[in-house]
């Protein structure tokens, strides 16, 4: 097992609401003799304890190990920062779900503890990659750990687009949009437009549609090597935009090309010892519970 020696923290914002959990972290790391690298996302807290901050770029780069401190949300933020990079990531919990982010603030003596000891369990998280064309002009790539969506902006009405995988038509649809979904994202929007739940470990992509016009349009399950093209029709009476884990939204045009495919890089995600895919799913889901 590697060691981590640098330690980097990016933090929900504002952090100074979150100043129990980092004050906790910062004296662990202290007595441990570890290094410690500071987000900018920090820069409250920091400025209130003495020490500096750095830009999540050159974070990412000389860090052995990123531990967010926030909810599901932060550490989509941070997972598409560190899609370039292989350091691992660990997350520790103060939002409501926590899909991700699976350490508690009241275990952390205990599970960083261990984690540190070189106790845990590490596995790899697929990402996407999407580039977004105009024509012959690229506008932009941009990554994903959960979804890539096309959907509706402003107005409730539908568009109308065009789907193929690896080069093969698979169909044209008028629909409020379309959820393009690693299996990690398959529990959050995909999961509410009716997509299935896939295993973390799959090799998979699922395609689930928006409230589509036809109703036979169903989620639709390909392999994770397959190339994804989706194009905007003309003449669409409705904006359209495009999300990357519901964050990063970019307004498209008619005829706009939309390109997805595995990122070659996947995550390294790390998690304490004993942890339990399922166990998240029955608690987050609320499976199994007696009316």
């Amino acid at each position: 097992m590697p060691s981590f020696q640098r330690i980097g923290l990016i933090v929900k914002q504002p952090a100074l609401q979150q100043e129990e959990t980092l004050n906790v972290l910062i004296s662990m790391f202290q007595d441990r003799g570890l290094d410690i690298l500071l987000d900018e996302s920090a820069s409250g807290f920091a400025e209130q304890v003495g020490m500096s901050t750095i830009p999540r770029n050159e974070l990412v780069a000389y860090c052995d190990l990123v531990i967010v401190v926030g909810g599901d949300g932060t550490f989509l933020n941070a997972a598409r920062s560190l899609a370039d990079h292989e350091v691992p990531v660990l997350g520790i919990n103060l939002g409501r779900l926590g899909f991700l982010v699976d350490v508690s603030p009241e275990e952390i003596p205990q599970q960083l503890g261990r984690v540190f000891d070189g106790d845990y369990i590490e596995e790899e998280r697929k990402l996407l990659k999407a580039e977004i064309l105009r024509g012959e002009e690229l506008i932009g790539s941009f990554y994903a750990m959960n979804d890539v969506t096309l959907h509706v902006r402003d107005v409730v009405r539908m568009i109308e687009f065009e789907t193929s995988i690896n080069g093969q038509y698979v169909n044209s649809q008028r629909a409020d949009g379309l959820v393009i979904s690693t299996p990690t994202g398959s529990t959050a929007y995909a999961l509410s437009g009716g997509g299935p739940i896939l295993h973390p470990t799959l090799d998979a992509i699922a395609l689930v549609p928006i409230c589509p016009h036809t109703l036979s349009n169903r989620p639709v399950v390909v392999a994770g090597d397959s190339e994804i093209s989706i194009k905007l029709c003309g003449n669409n009476r409705s904006s359209a935009q495009v999300a990357f884990d519901g964050q990063d939204n970019v307004d498209l045009l008619d005829e706009d090309h939309i390109l997805i495919r595995e990122h070659t890089t996947p995550l390294r995600l790390i998690h304490p010892p004993g942890y339990d895919y399922y166990h998240i799913l029955r608690a987050k889901l609320r499976w199994s519970e007696q009316p």
